[in-house]
C-alpha cells in the first residue's frame, strides 16, 4: 500500500484551513488553560511559603485556620512574651509582635470596584521579624499615630494608595507615609499600621496573632509544648513557614482541581471537534 504524499496532506489541510485552524486552536486552548492553572497554583504556593521565616513562630487561637478568624487576648499575649526560648534584642526586650489582622475595602485601580485589602497592625518589632520586608519609599509609620505603610502590590493595584495619600478606613483617616517591598511574599498585598491604633479604629479588643522569634531555631518543640500545656492559653503555636505552607496548600489545591476540571471539559470539546472535522473530510472524499 503506497504512502500518502506529504504534499497531498498539506493541500488537504490548506483546503480545509478554517476547520484545521479551529481544531488546532481548541487543542491549544486546552494546553493554555492547563498550563495557566499549574502556574497559578505554583505561584500562590511560592508566594505564601516565602512569607514565613524559619525561626519565627506564629501563635493563633486553637482551631483557627487563618489570621482573620483568630483571636489572642491581651493577657495571653503578655504570657507569650515571657516564655523561655523567645529571642530578645540588645535591650533585653522580647522579639514578639502582637498583631491584629483586619480587612478593609478599597477601589481597584483597573475597574474602580471595591475589593478587600488586608490590614496588619504591627510595629518596629514586626518589621524586624520580617527581614524580607524593606522600605522602598518614604519612612516607617510613627507608633501611636494614624499613619500606615503599604505594600507595592497594594500601591500598584488600588486607587488612592500612594505616598502622601489619605485613606479612609475604620472611620478614621490614615496617611500613607511609606511604601514597602516584601520580596514577592504575601506581605506585598497588605497595609501596615500601629497595632493599638488599628484596634481602636476597628473596635477590636484582642489581637489576631502573636509572632515571636526563637532564640534557638531548634527549640520550637519546647515552645509549642509550653503553649499547649499552659491552661491559661487556648492557643496553638506553629512555625511561620509551616503556617503559610498550609495556607497555600488549600488554595493551590482548589485552583488545581478547578483548572483540571476545565481542562478535561475543553479536552473533550477539542476531541469532538477534531473527530467531526475528520469525518467531514472523509465524507467529502467519498461524495
Amino acid at each position: 500500500m503506497a504512502a500518502v504524499p506529504l504534499s497531498y496532506i498539506a493541500r488537504n489541510l490548506w483546503v480545509r484551513r478554517v476547520t484545521t485552524a479551529l481544531t488546532a486552536a481548541g487543542m491549544a486552548l486546552v494546553v493554555y488553560v492547563f498550563a495557566t492553572v499549574l502556574m497559578m497554583s505554583e505561584g500562590i504556593r511560592a508566594t505564601l511559603v516565602a512569607t514565613g521565616q524559619p525561626d519565627n513562630v506564629i501563635v493563633l487561637r486553637k482551631g483557627a485556620n487563618a489570621e482573620i478568624s483568630s483571636g489572642v487576648a491581651r493577657d495571653q499575649a503578655a504570657i507569650l512574651e515571657t516564655l523561655p526560648g523567645v529571642a530578645r534584642d540588645g535591650a533585653g526586650n522580647a522579639l514578639v509582635s502582637k498583631e491584629p489582622v483586619l480587612l478593609t475595602s478599597l477601589p481597584k485601580r483597573s475597574t474602580g470596584k471595591p475589593s478587600n485589602v488586608t490590614l496588619r497592625g504591627t510595629g518596629p518589632t514586626g518589621l524586624a521579624l520580617r527581614p524580607q520586608v524593606r522600605l522602598a519609599e518614604g519612612r516607617m509609620f510613627r507608633p501611636g499615630s494614624s499613619e500606615v505603610i503599604a505594600g507595592r502590590s497594594v500601591a500598584d493595584g488600588f486607587a488612592g494608595v500612594a505616598l502622601g495619600s489619605t485613606l479612609r478606613m475604620g472611620g478614621r483617616d490614615w496617611t500613607v507615609v511609606g511604601l514597602f517591598d516584601a520580596g514577592k511574599s504575601g506581605f506585598d498585598s497588605e497595609i501596615w499600621g500601629d497595632s493599638e491604633q488599628m484596634l481602636q479604629a476597628f473596635r477590636r479588643a484582642a489581637f489576631s496573632t502573636v509572632v515571636l522569634r526563637l532564640a534557638d531555631p531548634t527549640g520550637f518543640e519546647r515552645v509549642r509544648e509550653r503553649v499547649d500545656t499552659d491552661p491559661r492559653l487556648t492557643l496553638e503555636a506553629k512555625r511561620e513557614e509551616r503556617f503559610y505552607a498550609e495556607q497555600s496548600e488549600a488554595l493551590a489545591k482548589f485552583i488545581s482541581y478547578l483548572g483540571t476540571a476545565l481542562a478535561v471539559i475543553f479536552s473533550i470539546g477539542a476531541i469532538v471537534g477534531a473527530t467531526i472535522t475528520m469525518f467531514g473530510a472523509v465524507a467529502a472524499t467519498t461524495e
